[in-house]
């Protein structure tokens, strides 16, 4: 295992995915509470959607603790993204050198891998649509919240670990 600035290559792969992970999960959920605002979503509740993927209905009326369940699993998957993105990149090189354009294209895979994936498997209570003014944002905040900052973070942590 060879050293870079005195940290190990795993290392650089922890900080990789944990800032990708990190920023794409404060970004989407930002970008969530943000856009949900406007159709007079309250935040708690959307925190306890991301919990009904695993406690379905029974998540809405959990209060607070649901909602802090929400918020942990919305950062593991985030985190899990980052990694996949991160192990892509170390076979698909391209990913790195081209990190912004890669990074949208990551966006929008994880859309639709949550949309037609995740979300169908799980416990979520509600009926999946794919109106289009809301397929827009959710591409939109994927590509520019969660898939941007992933690719980012991989380059920028990858090229410390080349030019040294």
């Amino acid at each position: 295992m060879s050293a870079v600035d005195g940290q190990p290559k795993k290392s650089i792969a922890l900080r990789a995915i944990f800032w990708g992970g990190l920023l794409a999960g404060v970004l989407d959920l930002t970008a969530a509470i943000v856009t949900n605002r406007f159709r007079g979503i309250a935040p708690i509740r959307i925190l306890q959607s991301i919990a009904s993927g695993l406690l379905g209905a029974a998540s809405y009326t959990g209060g607070l603790r649901t909602a802090l369940m929400g918020t942990a699993l919305h950062f593991v998957i985030t985190f899990g993204a980052a990694a996949v993105y991160f192990a892509a990149s170390r076979r698909l090189r391209f990913m790195v050198n081209q990190a912004v354009v890669s990074g949208l294209i990551f966006g929008i895979a994880v859309y639709w891998f949550m949309n037609l994936v995740v979300l169908p498997l799980s416990a979520f209570p509600h009926k999946i649509t794919f109106r289009p003014a809301l397929v827009v944002t959710g591409l939109i905040v994927h590509m520019l919240c969660v898939g941007l900052p992933i690719a980012l973070s991989v380059r920028r942590f990858s090229q410390t670990s080349a030019t040294r």
